[in-house]
């Protein structure tokens, strides 16, 4: 991890890690920083002991998107080339088998609103701004953009944020359904730390499981996504954490969880 100059991996003893943005001042999503979130993502999924994690930033901003100097150099076959990983990282982040957190702070433009919504949970500072901006530069979103934020917001809603290519305040994505809390500034880490040792206190089986069953039913009709659902529960059956929280409820104690 000691290699990675332009992002940070760090986690706590209680399965808390936190991925943080260092690529001053607004962490564009040129070559170097998507690099190392694709290394930092191989990381991260690898650690067994990881039960949340916290996208955040050190910075003003979370993300404001892709590097336009860089992209300006770019011929269009480079970009036929970047924009597909950019897509791919943002799919990584999405199917990270624990729960993730995106803490927004300052402005998540383009693919920095990209990389939110591949998220499970957004929680935003009330003076954060988010939005899809790609129309005002004559593209459209390509990591997943089009995509995720339909199943988040449904189309109408989505089509007015693509469409429109607008920044939203923190408080018009909470009513939108984009941001999942909105907190003072001050409180953003505070809150997004106490949200993810919440999630990190439960079985990490468990909590696993029912990502995964949410994530592959999601698009499935109802009576196969209930059959995955099935299938996902039959995996919590034989682990020792099931064990474990039925002889803490019996011996009125808080259970002791090991994740196997």
């Amino acid at each position: 991890m000691s290699e990675l100059r332009v992002v940070r991996i760090d986690r706590d003893d209680r399965g808390v890690a936190r991925l943080t943005l260092a690529r001053p001042p607004v962490n564009a999503l040129g070559r170097e920083l998507v690099d190392e979130l694709e290394r930092a993502l191989r990381l991260l999924t690898a650690d067994t002991a990881v039960r949340c994690l916290i996208l955040r930033t050190d910075g003003k901003h979370f993300c404001a998107g892709a590097d336009l100097k860089e992209r300006r150099t770019m011929s269009v076959e480079d970009v036929r080339r970047f924009v597909p990983r950019l897509a791919g990282l943002c799919d990584g982040l999405a199917g990270l088998p624990f729960p993730t957190i995106a803490a927004v702070r300052g402005a998540a433009a383009g693919g920095g609103c990209e990389l939110a919504l591949g998220c499970d949970l957004r929680i935003l500072a009330d003076d954060a701004s988010i939005g899809l901006r790609e129309a005002a530069l004559a593209i459209i979103p390509g990591a997943g953009g089009t995509q995720r934020l339909p199943r988040l917001i449904g189309p109408a809603r989505a089509k007015r944020w693509i469409l429109g290519a607008a920044m939203h305040e923190a408080e018009q994505a909470l009513r939108d359904g984009v941001a999942d809390r909105v907190v003072p500034a001050a409180e953003l880490d505070a809150a997004a730390e106490e949200l993810a040792a919440t999630i990190a206190a439960n079985g990490p089986v468990a909590v696993r499981l029912a990502k995964r069953a949410i994530d592959r039913g999601a698009d499935r009709p109802l009576d196969e996504a209930l059959r995955i659902e099935w299938q996902c529960y039959q995996e919590t059956l034989s682990t020792h954490d099931r064990e474990e929280a039925l002889a803490a409820f019996a011996d009125k104690r808080p259970p002791r969880f090991e994740g196997r």
